[in-house]
Parts: C-alpha cells; structure tokens; sequence
C-alpha cells in the first residue's frame, strides 16, 4: 500500500509476467515503476510449450513502455525490485549499472524478487551464494554453480529473497512476495 517496487525488464522479457506484476501491485494500492536498458516502449514476449519441442517456442507478446533507463535508478526510492523473466534476463545479466542496483538492494536489506529466468540476474550478481533459490528448472545449472542450492517449490523465501519458478507460478511466488511486504509494513509501524 502505497509502496514503490521496482520492476526490470527489457526486450524480450516475459509479456505475461510482466503484465501481471503491473496490475497485480496496482491491485494493492502499490506503484509499479518499469526500468529498462532505455525508456521506450519494450517489445514483450510470450514463451509457452508446443507438442513435439524440446523447449519453449517464442512469439510476440504485448508491448509496455518503460518509465525510467536503469542507469535513472534511485535505490532509496523504492521498497523492492522484481527481475522478471524471459529472454531479456540473458543480456541484462551483462548490465553493469543493474548488477550494482540489485547487489545494492540487498546490501540495503530490501526485498529482492526474481522469477523464471530473472533468477540469471541474481546468479551474476553474485547474490545465489548460499541461497535456497528457485527458477525456471534450465536455470537450476547456473543457481548451483552460483553457489545457490536449486529447489524445486514453485516459490521460496530465503531471508529478503523469494524466487519463482515460471509464470505457471505466479499464485504462490506473489503470494509470499506480498507476505513479505506486509511483514516490511508490521515491522515499520
């Protein structure tokens, strides 16, 4: 309520989860700020499953504009950051002035939500170490590598962290973000 979380994505980055996000804070009275490499309109994608692939297929999504380029970001401004998934994740994680801003929303102690392959950002940050961490289950190579420890809930809280395996899970992953912002919330009064 009345809380700022920021949310990043890119070109590429999962038009459904990001979508949802956006309403789902709007619904509780929150405001959801979009960072990207640059302040345009994103082009989103959809990834889903097709009989006889081995993986995902890809295809257009909806378009959002983004509200501010991540280099504009202000950490203090905000309560939480949420790294979306979808292909934006695999050039996001190179983004030096992003991997700072999350590293430094952690040092900060503010909660930090990754969902699908958003969980890639974490990983080069550095922040997987010694974390129980979720993701889409291609990613669970890199967590471990990371030093994380993969798990295969469809959320998971690890001290100002949660993570979320896809937007297939969506129903528990927001259900223990906004657990965690309203404990934030009981803690400040």
């Amino acid at each position: 309520m009345n809380r700022r979380i920021l949310i990043v994505t890119g070109d590429g980055g999962e038009s459904y989860e990001t979508l949802y996000a956006v309403h789902r804070f709007q619904e509780e009275g929150d405001t959801a700020v979009i960072a990207a490499p640059s302040k345009r309109r994103l082009n989103l994608v959809m990834h889903d499953f097709e009989p006889g692939w081995d993986t995902y297929v890809e295809r257009p999504g909806y378009c959002l504009a983004s509200d501010l380029t991540i280099e504009d970001i202000i950490v203090d401004d905000y309560d939480a950051i949420l790294l979306l998934g979808g292909r934006a994740p695999e050039y996001l994680r190179n983004h030096a002035v992003l991997l700072e801003v999350v590293r430094e929303f952690d040092r900060q102690g503010k909660w930090v939500f990754a969902i699908c392959h958003g969980i890639q950002i974490l990983v080069t940050a550095g922040l997987a170490n010694n974390r129980n961490l979720t993701a889409y289950e291609h990613v669970r190579t890199e967590i471990e590598m990371g030093g994380g420890r993969y798990s295969t809930q469809e959320a998971v809280r690890d001290k100002n962290m949660v993570t979320g395996q896809t937007w297939q899970s969506h129903p528990d992953f927001y259900r223990e973000v906004f657990a965690c912002l309203k404990e934030a919330e009981l803690v400040d009064k």
